[in-house]
C-alpha cells in the first residue's frame, strides 16, 4: 500500500491507514531525520481518538497514549523512538521488547536496533520526502518470521 500526501491531507490519510491496517498492531517507520515520522504518528493517534498531547519520545524512548476502541474499551498506543539506543541490549533494558508484545498498537521509529525483537506480523513502513512539501508513505514489507 502507498499514500502520497501533504500536511493538510494527514487526517484523511490517517483514516485510510487505519481502514487498511485495521487489525495490525506493530509498525516500524523508517525515514530520514525531519521527514515527518512523528507528525505522521501524531495524526495516526488522533485518528484513533487519542486526546492526550503527543510528542516525540526521543529522550523518553517510549511514550504511551490512551484511546477508546469502537466498543468503548480503553486501549493503548506506544510510540517508540529508538534513535538514541546503541544496541539490542539497550533496547531490552529500556523495556522495548516488553512493549512490543503487549496487546497494543506500537509505532517504532529507527527500528533497526530491534529488528530481531520485532513480532512476526510487524508492518514495515517507509516515509519519503518529495518535492512540493509532499510525503510518500509505503509499506515495504511485513515480517514473516
Amino acid at each position: 500500500m502507498q499514500w502520497t500526501f501533504t500536511l493538510d491531507q494527514l487526517p484523511e490519510i490517517a483514516g485510510s491507514f487505519w481502514s487498511y491496517f485495521a487489525d495490525k498492531q506493530v509498525f516500524t517507520l523508517n525515514g530520514p531525520m525531519g521527514a515527518g515520522k512523528t507528525t505522521l504518528i501524531k495524526a495516526l493517534c488522533a485518528a484513533r481518538g487519542v486526546e492526550d498531547a503527543t510528542a516525540s519520545p526521543t529522550f523518553s524512548i517510549i511514550n504511551e497514549y490512551a484511546y477508546r476502541d469502537s466498543q468503548g474499551q480503553q486501549r493503548r498506543i506506544f510510540h517508540l523512538d529508538l534513535y538514541r539506543l546503541r544496541d539490542e541490549d539497550d533496547a531490552i533494558s529500556a523495556g522495548v521488547e516488553d512493549t512490543l508484545y503487549q496487546n497494543a498498537i506500537c509505532f517504532v521509529e529507527w527500528p533497526d536496533v530491534v529488528a530481531p525483537l520485532l513480532p512476526p506480523d510487524t508492518i514495515h513502513l517507509q516515509l519519503e520526502v518529495l518535492p512540493d512539501q509532499k510525503r510518500v508513505l509505503r509499506e515495504t514489507a511485513a515480517s514473516h518470521k
